[in-house]
């Protein structure tokens, strides 16, 4: 420990940084808590040690985990600096070299024991820079992982190679955790990996895992991603009669054109892709459904650039997550003849985003005049006065102002709120249209509420159950 020797003894600090995904994220927390601290401390100079957990799906992310240890290292108060994550995973070497306070640990289930050993191997009276949460878990909504790996090997991605195959957390400890999140008060359950379709423990697949985890008594559950094969009629069986599960999927396409998917290695064609969105908004009518595309993959011709673009708005997607293809040495696609020219790239990208803005635009004003459930992750002050911020069931992020009478409304309750519009910039608003939250533990309708004017004329808003299909 620092300080000077007469000085009262000062608790060691930790921080965290997170590069790169969820999963990530969901890691360095699993890690911060088992050191009974909170991964959303941020590195200042008076950090003992800083924990990074690196990113290396581009070479970019690889430049960035770099620029982090170096930042780290050049603090004043001289910390240790353990690295984890997938750079590490990978390459080990290029980060030690970085500086002899570097401490590499591929294995992220080791990063506590050598965090400890770093502050001289006792965890007693660390400290995460005043933010330690003892509790646990205390966020509205919380990643909880379901697995690791991937075996997909798509010829832009080095995941698997950073990662490894597929592997299943056990049902049982799944299980537990989610009883443990709904304990300290979590009102939804995102289950997060790199491929949670590929879930198999003991014969138990990810439909089991969501009967699993709403078992638990969890208000809502969402899924972080799911691959487009991997959406089977057993899971929209399960999910449909799982009044918890939000009615949204996030299903990646990657690109519109088929003979882009070739090159990526994708195992599907676009009309594989959409006869997989009909069925899922047969099962699941009014879902909302998001997914990822990378504009300037190797070889993408202006055309196939059109065909994307073209297939994205037939979908009609609630959000597109559009990322510029970025090179990542070591895969497939990084050595393919035709790189498209990086100014291009960002042509592509900014068309997609300006569809995708266009999309979610639709989307939302299909809601106008529908109640919607709120889940309140804070409740923040403005000139105009208390506001919700939140996301519902549809994934749509709003800020609602709170009506007087009900200023006990606190992060980790549901509010129903009707859809008025959206912004300029997109942001979809709302108003309170109840006077009072809902009730905790209580499981509403998955499905939207329309109000018709007889409806508004006879009183409060009710809450009406969607029978799953059969």
């Amino acid at each position: 420990m620092r300080g000077m020797p007469d000085s009262p003894p000062v608790s060691p600090r930790v921080a965290f940084v997170t590069l790169g995904c969820k999963v990530n994220q969901t890691e360095s927390e699993a890690i911060a808590r088992s050191l009974g601290l909170s991964a959303e401390a941020a590195v200042s100079r008076e950090a003992d040690v800083v924990v990074i957990n690196t990113c290396t799906v581009t070479a970019e992310s690889d430049r960035k985990a770099r620029k982090a240890v170096r930042r780290a290292l050049g603090l004043p108060g001289s910390p240790i600096v353990v690295v984890t994550g997938c750079l590490a995973s990978l390459d080990a070497v290029a980060l030690q070299v970085l500086g002899e306070r570097v401490v590499v640990e591929a294995d992220k289930a080791q990063v506590p024991r050598r965090v400890c050993e770093a502050l001289g191997g006792s965890e007693a009276g660390v400290s995460a820079l005043g933010t330690a949460r003892s509790e646990g878990h205390s966020r509205a909504r919380a990643q909880l992982k379901v697995a690791d790996g991937c075996d997909c090997f798509c010829t832009y991605c080095i995941v698997p190679y950073a990662r490894g195959l597929p592997r299943a957390v056990p049902l049982a400890a799944i299980a537990a955790e989610a009883r443990e999140l709904v304990a300290a008060g979590v009102g939804e359950v995102v289950l997060t990996g790199i491929n949670i379709g590929r879930y198999d423990d003991a014969g138990a697949r990810l439909p089991e895992v969501i009967e699993a985890v709403a078992a638990s008594g969890v208000p809502r559950i969402r899924l972080s991603s799911i691959e487009p094969g991997d959406v089977t009629d057993r899971l929209l069986d399960v999910v449909c009669g799982t009044p918890a599960f939000c009615a949204h999927l996030h299903v990646p396409l990657q690109s519109g054109s088929d003979s882009v998917l070739r090159r990526m290695g994708r195992p599907y064609t676009t009309s594989d892709f959409a006869e997989v969105l009909a069925r899922v908004r047969s099962a699941l009518p009014g879902a909302a459904v998001t997914t990822d595309v990378i504009a300037g993959f190797p070889g993408e011709t202006a055309e196939e650039a059109e065909q994307t673009s073209a297939f994205v708005e037939a979908q009609a997607f609630s959000r597109l997550h559009v990322f510029r293809y970025s090179a990542r040495p070591g895969t497939v696609a990084a050595t393919m003849p035709g790189q498209v020219r990086p100014e291009v790239r960002v042509q592509r990208a900014a068309r997609l985003r300006r569809r995708g803005s266009r999309l979610a635009a639709a989307f939302s004003q299909g809601l106008s005049g529908s109640v919607v459930e709120l889940l309140v992750e804070r409740v923040v002050g403005r000139a105009e006065g208390l506001v919700a911020e939140g996301t519902t069931r549809e994934y749509l992020h709003m800020a609602v102002p709170m009506e007087s009478g009900i200023e006990a409304v606190r992060p980790g309750m549901r509010v129903y709120v009707r859809v008025i519009g959206h912004d300029e910039d997109g942001s979809v608003l709302g108003v309170v249209a109840e006077p009072s939250p809902l009730r905790e533990g209580a499981h509403p309708s998955r499905g939207r509420i329309q109000e018709s004017a007889d409806l508004r004329e006879a009183g409060p808003v009710r809450r009406q159950e969607k029978v799953p299909p059969t």
